[in-house]
C-alpha cells in the first residue's frame, strides 16, 4: 500500500474522533506539536531505538509530550507499536486540510509578477472566494518570470490568468487563422 495513503486513513479517522468529541481546534493543536517531533532529533530516535522495550519508549515520549491529550498519545503509542511515527506530519497536514474543507475553508496557492499588498490579497481573495464558493485562504509567492497576470491553484484546480499563457493562446489563435 502506498505511504500516502496512511496518513489521510490516519487523519480521516482522527477528524472523526474529534468531531465526535467536539474537540477539534484540540486535536488540530495537538497534532500541530506532534508534527514538530520530526525536528527533535532526539524523540526522532526514540521511537525506533531497540535498546528499550516498547513502554520504556512510550513513557519517555509520554514524558515530553505531556501536554497533548490522552487520545492524541494513544495516536503516538499506535504510531509507534506500528513504526509508522514519521508519518505525523502528513497525518497533521491532511487533518488540517480535512478540517479546512469542513470549515468551507480553500487553500490557494497564487502566483504574482510582483509582491501582493495585504489589500490585493484580501481581493483576489474574495474573487477566488466568488469563484469556488468557499472562503480563501491565500499562500503568496513571487515569480519574477512572470510577466503579469495570475496563475492561482485552488482545490487540484489551476486558473492561469497570466500574461504568458494569454499571449501563448493569441499566438495560436492568429497561427490557426492563418493557415
Amino acid at each position: 500500500m502506498a505511504k500516502w495513503i496512511y496518513p489521510k486513513r490516519y487523519a480521516q479517522a482522527v477528524f472523526e474522533i474529534a468531531l465526535e468529541t467536539g474537540e477539534l481546534d484540540r486535536w488540530q493543536s495537538d497534532l500541530k506539536i506532534l508534527a514538530n517531533l520530526s525536528e527533535d532529533a532526539a524523540l526522532t530516535v526514540l521511537p525506533e531505538s531497540p535498546k528499550l522495550r516498547f513502554d520504556d519508549r512510550i513513557k519517555q515520549l509520554a514524558e515530553r509530550l505531556s501536554g497533548i491529550s490522552p487520545l492524541a498519545l494513544n495516536l503516538v503509542r499506535l504510531l509507534v507499536a506500528r513504526g509508522r511515527l514519521r508519518i505525523i506530519g502528513g497525518i497533521a497536514d491532511e487533518y488540517q486540510r480535512i478540517l479546512d474543507s469542513y470549515r468551507g475553508i480553500e487553500s490557494a496557492e497564487v502566483t504574482t509578477a510582483i509582491l501582493l499588498n495585504d489589500e490585493d490579497k484580501l481581493r483576489v481573495a474574495e474573487r477566488l472566494g466568488a469563484i469556488v464558493g468557499k472562503k480563501i485562504v491565500l499562500d503568496a509567492k513571487v515569480d519574477p518570470g512572470l510577466l503579469g497576470g495570475i496563475i492561482a491553484r485552488v482545490g487540484g484546480k489551476l486558473l492561469d490568468g497570466s500574461t504568458h499563457s494569454k499571449l501563448a493562446t493569441l499566438k495560436n489563435e492568429l497561427a490557426s487563422k492563418g493557415r
